[in-house]
């Protein structure tokens, strides 16, 4: 079946429409993505710059998904399969986890979401849970 012109004008009129719409929403996520690393790194500085006593816990809600940065001395012993366990049992899944070792310092990186982005995750009690077991 041929289209006619015009069909294939609004065709690709909603078809630019969405690519417009595709790319606003990728830019807001690189800005929220930048927000994040710049707040990261500025967290990164300030424990970098005073001596770490305890560990340092930062969650952030995200909607349907959950950062964690968590800052621990390197004879804090807590296994990270821990962590992944109790977002898991609080209804996230982890999608990606990573460390570094700066100094004396272990800096973790967790992304989560929600299995059932409907019901989501209830950060304050992952949060109590985390700091119960840092402790």
């Amino acid at each position: 079946e041929i289209a006619s012109q015009q069909d294939q004008l609004d065709l690709a009129a909603a078809y630019i429409k969405h690519l417009r719409e595709r790319i606003e929403k990728l830019k807001r996520l690189k800005e929220e993505a930048m927000r994040s690393m710049e707040a990261s790194s500025s967290m990164m500085e300030r424990t970098a710059s005073v001596g770490l006593t305890s560990p340092v816990l930062e969650l952030r809600d995200l909607g349907s998904s959950i950062e964690l940065v968590l800052i621990t001395g390197l004879n804090k012993n807590f296994m990270l399969y821990e962590v992944i366990s109790i977002f898991e049992q609080e209804g996230a899944e982890v999608v990606s986890a990573s460390f570094s070792t700066v100094g004396g310092k272990i800096f973790h990186t967790l992304h989560a979401q929600a299995k059932l982005s409907r019901v989501g995750v209830e950060t304050t009690r992952v949060c109590q849970r985390l700091q119960e077991l840092i402790k």
